[in-house]
């Protein structure tokens, strides 16, 4: 039995332990053989991944890595390097990259939200429809909503302070970013032109300004 390359797992990714001893080219065959024989049983997850055993050049590290992608499903978000406490890496690691892929990716609400209702979601949302008085969005990315928003916007709920809320008419009765909070005033003016505005942090505090190609431009994702 060749156990030239061994697969182990923890609850956040998993460990590969490499042959000192063998040539990297065979290294790399066993490799693709190992993970393409356990392919059905890794799944299609996002991990994260360890080396051990062997010392390994950056370019060795990446040409493994492409290996792996080409005889696995596996999404490789980070790689660690061997630590005392790789348990606590692992999980930080792999919670840090998860949450810079969900501000760049999405989900979609199809939908009203009334008085009550709360919506939460682990990537940034886009909502069609309005978010009423009494209704809460909660995102750790960014929040959209194609409509009104007259209930409370939460955006960057994981501390994201590069998270904003995007509305195509913004009269919201509490926006939050990150940990810094904004309520509408105590008297709105009733004359406002409806128009797409975007609130933002910037220095600790959250400004609401009307969308345009300069606020698109230094969006941060």
């Amino acid at each position: 039995m060749n156990n030239s390359v061994i697969i182990k797992g923890n609850k956040h990714g998993i460990v590969v332990v490499l042959d000192k001893d063998i040539e990297f080219s065979q290294l790399i065959e066993d490799i693709k053989v190992k993970f393409e024989d356990s392919r059905k049983f890794l799944g299609n997850a996002k991990m994260a991944i360890s080396f051990e055993g062997r010392k390994l050049t950056d370019s060795e590290e990446r040409e493994i890595l492409d290996a792996i992608a080409t005889s696995s499903d596996l999404h490789v978000v980070c790689v660690i390097d061997n630590d005392e406490e790789r348990d606590k890496v692992f999980a930080k690691a792999l919670e840090d990259k998860l949450l810079e892929l969900s501000n760049a990716t999405g989900q979609f609400y199809k939908g009203n939200l009334r008085s009550g209702q709360v919506l939460e979601t682990e990537t940034s949302v886009i909502i069609i429809g309005d978010v009423n008085p009494g209704a809460s969005v909660v995102s750790k990315g960014n929040i959209i909503v194609l409509g009104s928003l007259k209930g409370t916007a939460f955006a960057g709920a994981a501390g994201n302070e590069n998270a904003f809320v995007l509305s195509l008419d913004m009269n919201p009765g509490q926006i939050r970013i990150a940990d810094i909070i904004a309520r509408a005033p105590d008297h709105p003016s009733k004359e406002e032109t409806k128009e797409t505005k975007i609130a933002f942090l910037e220095e600790g505090n959250i400004y609401i300004e009307p969308l345009n190609k300069k606020v698109l431009n230094d969006i941060r994702l």
